[in-house]
């Protein structure tokens, strides 16, 4: 059993109390599909949110505050690294310490279960973004060139996770 989805405590409140911290799990589809409209104009659909919720080896926080979803970062464990594959804030709730609260839970669920890096891809443009995983220690390796839909390079970036 992969220890990420059953360590973590599900009454975990964030430090800063913006509000329940608990794993993702495919019982949240929609509420990880809504927010993902939300925050990211439809980054994946219906399929690849359920294998994301699903997969053992894919660990995912949310940030649930009052009726909804706010906040959730994910992840891919492959060997010793933490791949992120998305991080999303509801756009009416930025700037609160939601995305910073819900990255340090899914790092410290990586490291828990044997990552010593993560790794991830963020839009060139994107400034805030950029600036949250700056704050997190990520460093930039390498960009590939037309990565996204739209056209904009990904900055990859890299952070050595210490024990």
């Amino acid at each position: 059993m992969f220890p990420i989805r059953t360590g973590l405590n599900p009454e975990a409140r964030t430090e800063a109390g913006q509000g329940l911290m608990r794993p993702l799990g495919p019982a949240d589809l929609a509420d990880c599909l809504a927010l993902d409209r939300r925050a990211l104009g439809g980054l994946w659909n219906e399929d690849q949110w359920m294998r994301e919720l699903a997969e053992q080896n894919r660990p995912g926080l949310g940030i649930w505050r009052g009726a909804g979803l706010q906040a959730m970062a994910c992840g891919w464990l492959i060997l010793d690294e933490l791949h992120i594959t998305v991080v999303a804030v509801d756009p009416a709730l930025r700037r609160l310490g939601l995305g910073r609260a819900v990255l340090a839970g899914l790092l410290a669920l990586g490291q828990a279960a044997g990552a010593r890096h993560a790794t991830l891809e963020v839009a060139a443009p994107n400034g805030a973004a950029r600036g949250l995983y700056a704050a997190a220690g990520f460093k930039e390796a390498g960009v590939r060139r037309a990565y996204y839909r739209n056209g904009d390079d990904a900055l990859i970036q890299w952070l050595r996770l210490v024990p």
